[in-house]
């Protein structure tokens, strides 16, 4: 039923982004952080979306027919971002090096907050898809019973 699918796919794309405002607090909340359990700076993290295969189908399925709707998004991984640290001057800072330069997190408090603002709005968009699913469901279900 497409009701349904609707629904698992916005629920799919719920979860994804839950995920994806999870890490970016937590690059925001280790904006500062300069020594790790490794002993380098915080490196930002970023969260890889892909598309979602519907699961027991024949593998082709989807080259033969691409006018399908989609099946949802999944996460793929949370990479670390390998741009490099910022240099700071603080001789006085406990991790500074020999010349007095600290190592900070390779992390920009505007891009995180952008990227948790897109976040937020793909989640209520979501939100959104699954409670229209739900009223053209109940809107159906009113036809018969009138």
């Amino acid at each position: 039923m497409g009701m349904f699918r609707a629904i698992d796919t916005s629920s799919s794309g719920l979860t994804a982004e839950r995920l994806r405002m999870d890490v970016i607090s937590n690059n925001i909340a280790n904006v500062n952080t300069t020594r790790t359990e490794d002993g380098e700076p915080f490196r930002r993290k970023m969260v890889i979306f892909e598309a979602r295969s519907a699961q027991g189908r024949w593998p082709f399925q989807d080259r033969l027919n691409p006018q399908q709707p989609g099946k949802g998004v999944r996460v793929n991984a949370i990479m670390e971002d390998m741009a490099p640290f910022k240099m700071e001057y603080d001789p006085n800072h406990p991790d500074a090096d020999a010349e007095g330069y600290i190592r900070r997190p390779n992390i920009n408090i505007v891009h995180e907050m952008v990227d948790m603002i897109t976040a937020t709005r793909a989640y209520e968009a979501n939100v959104t898809c699954i409670n229209s699913a739900k009223d053209i469901t109940n809107a159906a279900l009113g036809i018969g019973g009138r």
